[in-house]
């Protein structure tokens, strides 16, 4: 994100009511997307809850096979996903220092396919934004589809470090926790840096909390990006998918520090297609 002079975006997804994964979110605080923007904006929801401790228990299977099996699962979760539609709410306010909001964004758009078979997004709402300290930018928007609800995907853990910490109780999962950090930082590249929770018994990703790396900092312009936490939910099958992300969060800028909050969530997943069965090949009698 960048002060008027940089701003992160992230998008926010709803999930259906199937089996709730990890903290499952509050309820949406914001306007519904349907309805005409409210006279007053009002706060992003907000998740606060006493977490069980980290500790150094040993997992069950050595890490590196941990790490084995959680990214072949981001794989086939990626693949996946690659045949399905879904709905994506964002919702970001600025607050000032007595925590009222002074400037807000929302939009909600389909991730659909057009009809050449291409995965395209395609706004369903978005009011004029109020948005006077920070401005979007186009490095918010890719990491709003990318960091926020993956981290990174199971063919790029070659780029990262990751260290196992211990295990933790989240709700009624049991995971092992890992932190994870790119190992070097290409040119005009994304990445994440942060942590992961991982359930001891699907061996997938359940929780994320991190940020996108790196900070873009240049003469003339600051492009800061905020720490964020994502949720996931085993919505069908055994593979768990992102539904809510949420952070509150302070830039740093040089101008003055400005306070964010917003949430994003991920809705209606949706087998794109058709299935079709062709059975074996006959030869047809003479007519």
């Amino acid at each position: 994100m960048a002060a008027i002079p940089s701003l992160l975006l992230f998008c926010a997804y709803s999930s259906l009511g199937q089996s709730v994964g990890p903290l499952p979110p509050p309820p949406a605080t914001g306007p519904a997307p349907s309805a005409a923007p409210a006279a007053a904006p009002k706060a992003a929801p907000r998740k606060s809850s006493a977490e069980a401790p980290i500790t150094n228990e040993p997992p069950s299977i050595p890490p590196e096979k941990i790490i084995e099996k959680f990214a072949a699962r981001e794989i086939e979760l990626k693949n996946v996903l690659n045949s399905y539609t879904w709905t994506q709410h964002f919702f970001l306010q600025t607050v000032d220092s007595d925590d009222v909001p002074d400037g807000e964004y929302e939009m909600e758009s389909d991730v659909v396919f057009d009809n050449a078979g291409r995965r395209i997004e395609k706004v369903t709402y978005a009011p004029a934004d109020s948005l006077r300290r920070i401005q979007m930018t186009q490095q918010d928007f890719d990491d709003m589809k990318k960091i926020q609800p993956f981290s990174f995907t199971g063919d790029e853990l070659h780029k990262y470090n990751v260290t196992y910490v211990g295990r933790q109780k989240v709700d009624d999962l049991s995971t092992y926790v890992f932190d994870v950090a790119p190992k070097t930082m290409e040119k005009n590249e994304r990445y994440f840096q942060g942590r992961l929770w991982v359930d001891d018994h699907d061996l997938q990703i359940v929780k994320t909390h991190g940020k996108a790396v790196p900070d873009i900092i240049k003469k003339n312009s600051e492009n800061l990006f905020p720490h964020f936490t994502t949720y996931r939910e085993n919505l069908f099958g055994d593979l768990w998918l992102p539904t809510y992300t949420r952070f509150d969060d302070n830039l740093r800028f040089k101008t003055g520090p400005v306070h964010l909050v917003a949430t994003v969530r991920y809705s209606n997943y949706k087998r794109f297609g058709s299935t079709t069965k062709i059975g074996t090949a006959t030869v047809a009698p003479p007519q």
